[in-house]
């Protein structure tokens, strides 16, 4: 899948030259694309003067980044403590058979990637739900939430 590199430049146009910038530019790449393109990371390198290694660094190791192509939707199912307690565990397992992906992975139309997350700081609905950052479904049931995940198809 090609990359449109007149959106990377202006992405990165939109910041100072500094590796200040460095993070917030790649959670631009993340919502532009639905990752960090590689093309992405290395016009980053040379612009900021930032060695790839650190980009790529910083790529892993924040969860709110991914290097691969995700779907449209995220599936976020917390299994924080509260959240495993009152069942994430069977809407995890649920959802993989539902969406025929494992956690971590897009389903091959390229509507949907699902992920276990350990927490998502609303323990007191638990157990939780979150679609594309912004939808949080609490108290969820396997039932219920394969139900409203289908207003995402």
């Amino acid at each position: 899948m090609a990359v449109d590199k007149k959106k990377i430049d202006k992405i990165i146009s939109g910041y100072e030259n500094s590796e200040e910038s460095l993070l917030a530019i790649l959670q631009d790449f993340q919502k532009e694309f639905s990752y960090v393109p590689e093309e992405g990371m290395e016009k980053l390198s040379e612009v900021l003067g930032v060695p790839a290694s650190k980009i790529y660094a910083m790529g892993t190791f924040y969860k709110a980044l991914s290097l691969v192509p995700t779907g449209r939707h995220t599936c976020k199912v917390c299994t924080g403590t509260a959240c495993h307690l009152k069942g994430a565990t069977n809407i995890a397992d649920v959802l993989s058979r539902e969406l025929k992906v494992k956690p971590g992975e897009t389903t091959k139309d390229g509507r949907f990637t699902l992920q276990t997350v350990n927490c998502v700081g609303a323990c007191a609905l638990a157990p939780v739900v979150v679609v594309d950052d912004e939808d949080y479904y609490e108290g969820s049931s396997p039932q219920n939430i394969v139900k409203n995940l289908k207003k995402y198809k």
